[in-house]
């Protein structure tokens, strides 16, 4: 592993922190190939196994991504038997999701992968380092398209 700190294009924190989640994301979707799963699927049954039953906006926004264009990656989870769809009890326009037996069984492996994925990058960080990048990423995800620079 490169442990030198120099920063490309001039220390830009945009193309730099753009690069390192390209590394990362590369990184999370080898380990979590063998469960057959994209990283957002990955994310979503994660989610759901947190809270099971959430509307598709509550999980958009759960891992990250815009309600608008989210209902292929639940498409794809249905067809493979992971997540069903069902109405709403209390508003028949919404749609509820749910985790299936599948979807369920897959519960370990996921939180294995968690485990091995949280390790390895703590153990990119000296003592301390992690507890304060933890809370620079906590910063980061609170961030809105409404902030002005």
């Amino acid at each position: 592993m490169k442990t030198s700190t120099s920063l490309r294009f001039n220390g830009s924190i945009w193309c730099n922190l753009d690069i390192a989640l390209r590394n990362v994301d590369q990184v999370f979707g080898r380990l979590i190939q063998p469960l057959n799963l994209s990283v957002i699927e990955w994310y979503v049954l994660r989610a759901l196994y947190e809270r099971d039953g959430q509307h598709a906006s509550e999980l958009a926004r759960a891992v990250g991504r815009a309600a608008t264009s989210f209902t292929p990656n639940l498409d794809k989870l249905e067809r493979k038997g992971l997540i069903e769809r069902r109405p709403d009890p209390s508003d028949r326009r919404a749609v509820r999701i749910y985790l299936t037996k599948a979807g369920e069984d897959y519960r370990q492996q996921v939180a294995e992968s968690a485990a091995r994925i949280d390790e390895y990058f703590k153990s990119l960080f000296k003592n301390g380092e992690y507890k304060t990048f933890q809370e620079i990423l906590s910063s980061l995800q609170t961030l809105s398209a409404e902030d002005t620079i």
